[in-house]
């Protein structure tokens, strides 16, 4: 049944489609999980116990807060399965996400990604321009989410070239060559969202490159960029400015739930796949909010089998802008994300979580 879902058109499942082949999976990875991870059967008993119902639709589904992997182990298969640690992205001395993955989950979620990346880039390997060094991959045992993100997406690319040296310096020589290689062919660019504005559209050079051939696919860093007043309107005028580059995707993701990729559509809005859907909820209760109000972002997937990420909420914020119209036809919900909850709130949850 998973494996029908991921091998069907994307974007092809109704509301009412969806909740129909989703929400047997989730209650299954559920139980799966109840039943293989201490700590979030503990977790789960100490919040919900008694006041989630039989889920009839995806919105009744338990979920996680996402720091909560910051706090506790949270793996649902003995260590001799594990074949992969992935950390979260955090400042110093800031705690850090522990995702653990087996072979399973680890191919479901290259599957998965594989069935949303083809969308935009097809499914020739493109040359593959990755604006981030080789020295993110120092630790080989535990990969940070940016690694993660470079590993998860090198797969769809060829002759993989790094702008980047061991020490974080842009090679004006090594884009040179790239571009000398692929003129006038198609070619497919990956970089975190800041890494891309603050080392190739701000790369002190003197040549005006042309890029217009490119496909840009990125993702994260959006605070950063916030606190350099540039949205992701500004973004995509800027590098169409500079470049020539036009085909400009941003994705919704994190490491908690790699693989689950929400990808813009063509009216620019984050779209839920066929295997993933999002629920706005009202910070002060967890109530859902309808479309057009914003509120905490839930995401859930079928994918997590080694470690209960199948349902978690966030700390982003976000609302709802639609569902099963989208202009280009794909079905399902799409939406955005316009920042971050603020400490305050994410307090407050806490409170009401812990209260529940």
């Amino acid at each position: 049944m998973l494996n029908d879902l991921l091998n069907t058109i994307q974007y092809s499942l109704t509301r009412d489609e969806k909740n129909r082949e989703l929400l047997p999976l989730l209650l299954e990875r559920h139980q799966w999980h109840l039943g293989s991870c201490a700590a979030y059967r503990d977790i789960y008993n100490t919040v919900f116990e008694g006041s989630i119902r039989q889920p009839a639709t995806l919105a009744d589904l338990p979920f996680l807060p996402v720091s909560a992997f910051k706090n506790h182990e949270l793996k649902s298969i003995p260590d001799s399965e594990v074949f992969k640690v992935l950390t979260s992205s955090g400042t110093t001395g800031d705690a850090v996400s522990r995702i653990f993955l087996n072979k399973e989950t680890a191919q479901l979620q290259s599957l998965a990604l594989s069935k949303i990346i083809t969308h935009v880039l097809g499914k020739a390997r493109l040359p593959m321009l990755i604006i981030d060094s080789k020295a993110v991959f120092a630790n080989k045992q535990s990969y940070s989410a940016r690694g993660a993100g470079i590993l998860g997406l090198s797969v769809f690319g060829k002759d993989h070239t790094y702008v980047l040296d061991d020490n974080f310096e842009f090679d004006e020589q090594v884009l040179a060559s790239f571009l000398e290689r692929y003129d006038g062919q198609p070619f497919f660019i990956f970089g975190f969202t800041f890494m891309v504005w603050l080392y190739l559209f701000n790369a002190k050079t003197g040549k005006r490159y042309d890029l217009s051939k490119a496909i840009l696919i990125h993702s994260g860093g959006w605070k950063k960029m916030t606190d350099m007043a540039v949205d992701n309107s500004v973004f995509r005028a800027s590098l169409k400015d500079r470049f020539g580059l036009d085909q400009i995707y941003n994705f919704y993701g994190m490491i908690e739930q790699i693989g689950s990729v929400f990808l813009e559509n063509s009216d620019g809005y984050l779209h839920c796949p066929n295997f993933a859907d999002v629920i706005i909820r009202n910070p002060a209760d967890f109530s859902v909010q309808p479309h057009g109000v914003p509120g905490l972002v839930q995401v859930i997937s079928v994918l997590p089998q080694s470690y209960p990420g199948h349902s978690l909420l966030t700390e982003d914020i976000g609302v709802i802008m639609g569902e099963d119209d989208a202009s280009n036809g794909w079905k399902g919900k799409y939406f955005k994300v316009t920042g971050r909850a603020k400490k305050a709130e994410l307090r407050g949850c806490s409170d009401t979580f812990k209260s529940r």
